[in-house]
């Protein structure tokens, strides 16, 4: 549940900021908020399609095609996490920024509700999308329940939704920086734990070299299926019994995502600041 929560929360945040965004730069324009809504559930529509057909290819590969297919489905969520935690962070402030020209331009008379709808709508869809491939790579790693799964997405939605209220409203002083500095690293926490199941489904398989079975065997301080166990297991992807390729995949996507995030960091802070980051309410930083 924990997993979900932060994941959907992350996704739930940035669309919520993509929405506000645009409901900021068109205050005053009549009619704005129904043609939003509109987008926002289209984009919702889009992502529940396509949950419906990610649960449909989960069926079509009953049997051994099963492990290849979550082991799939482990390494697309793994590459998508990767380029979420990087390339978002270089470049969200930049998407924020065309945001506010969107909807700067249908104050102006220069774009339509409609396309304004559809860029809200494709962005909604965008996370959506995210969400559905994120949430079912948890299930796929750790064998959360569909219950667990929902009441997780629920909390991260209220709690996304409540924090882009705020930041919208102007009440809340933290910088937005800072939560995504936080989740950030939470889900490149997950991403690590994702690669390694994603390894050892594989090797479990025999279609990759485990590279030494049971590295290390914890199971007497920590057993996998004790409270602490599970949840280190869902947060950070914590083994009993480790295969060699599992440490070792795990270890490869930590560090990658870690020092980009380093690098990156050092680049902007030696860059020279260049056009001011859109801002939501008085105080609040986008990115």
């Amino acid at each position: 549940m924990i997993a979900s929560l932060i994941v959907v929360f992350r996704e739930v945040l940035e669309a919520g900021l993509i929405v506000g965004i645009v409901l900021a730069a068109t205050r005053g324009v009549p009619e704005r908020g129904r043609w939003i809504a509109g987008g926002i559930a289209s984009g919702v529509l889009g992502a529940v399609l396509l949950a419906s057909f990610a649960g449909l290819l989960s069926e079509a590969f009953e049997g051994n095609g099963q492990e290849l297919f979550n082991a799939t489905i482990l390494s697309v969520a793994v590459v998508m996490l990767s380029w979420h935690v990087l390339w978002m962070a270089r470049h969200g402030r930049e998407m924020a920024q065309q945001m506010r020209a969107a909807g700067q331009a249908v104050a102006l008379g220069q774009k339509s509700l409609l396309a304004l709808a559809v860029v809200v709508a494709l962005a909604v869809l965008r996370e959506g999308a995210e969400v559905v491939l994120f949430l079912y790579g948890i299930a796929a790693s750790t064998g959360a329940s569909a219950a667990s799964l929902a009441a997780g997405g629920a909390l991260g939605i209220a709690a996304g939704a409540a924090v882009s209220w705020l930041l919208y409203r102007g009440l809340l002083v933290i910088p937005v920086r800072h939560l995504f500095s936080v989740t950030g690293v939470l889900i490149a926490l997950l991403a690590a734990g994702m690669a390694g199941q994603a390894a050892a489904i594989l090797a479990g398989a025999d279609l990759i070299p485990a590279w030494g079975l049971d590295v290390w065997n914890s199971s007497s301080l920590l057993p996998e299926n004790s409270l602490t166990g599970r949840t280190l297991h869902v947060l950070i992807g914590y083994s009993e019994r480790p295969a060699g390729v599992q440490v070792v995949a795990y270890a490869a996507v930590l560090a990658a995502l870690l020092i980009g995030r380093y690098m990156l960091a050092r680049r902007d802070a030696v860059t020279p600041a260049g056009t001011p980051a859109p801002r939501l309410g008085a105080a609040n930083e986008v990115r």
